[in-house]
C-alpha cells in the first residue's frame, strides 16, 4: 500500500466521498486485496454548523472495491459521527483517527471493528 495519500484540502464531501475515496481504492490492488471479500455499509454524519456540506454520505465495502454515494441508508454496519472541521484535519492528518476519538471529536456506532477498515479505505 503506497503512503498516505492526502486529499486536497478543499475538496468537498461529495467529491472525497463518491470520488477521490472509491478512485484510491480502484488504483490500488494492495489495498483492495486487504478490504477482500468484505461486505460493510459506512455512513459518515458531518456536521456543518457554518455552511451547507453537512450532510450524510455512504461508503459501500464491496468484494475489494469502494462506492460512494451522498445520503444515508437505513441500515449501516457502521457510523461516524464528526464535524466537517473535524473531517477536514483528519485528512490533512493534522491528528489521527483514535486521536479525534479519545478527545471525543469522532462518535462511532455499530461495528467498531470496522473503524480499523477506514485506514485501508482513506488512509
Amino acid at each position: 500500500m503506497a503512503d498516505r495519500a492526502v486529499p486536497p484540502p478543499d475538496i468537498t464531501p461529495e467529491a472525497f466521498f463518491t470520488e477521490w475515496a472509491p478512485k484510491r481504492v480502484a488504483d490500488d490492488p494492495v489495498r483492495q486485496q486487504k478490504l477482500g471479500d468484505s461486505d460493510n455499509v459506512l455512513v459518515f454524519h458531518l456536521d456543518d454548523p457554518d455552511g451547507d456540506l453537512g450532510g450524510a454520505y455512504t461508503l459501500r465495502i464491496e468484494e475489494g472495491m469502494v462506492i460512494g454515494r451522498v445520503g444515508d441508508v437505513p441500515v449501516a454496519d457502521l457510523r461516524i459521527h464528526t464535524t466537517l472541521e473535524t473531517w477536514r484535519a483528519l485528512n490533512a492528518g493534522d491528528f489521527s483517527a483514535p486521536e479525534a476519538f479519545m478527545r471525543k471529536r469522532v462518535r462511532l456506532q455499530g461495528d467498531l471493528r470496522l473503524a480499523v477498515k477506514l485506514h485501508m479505505i482513506i488512509g
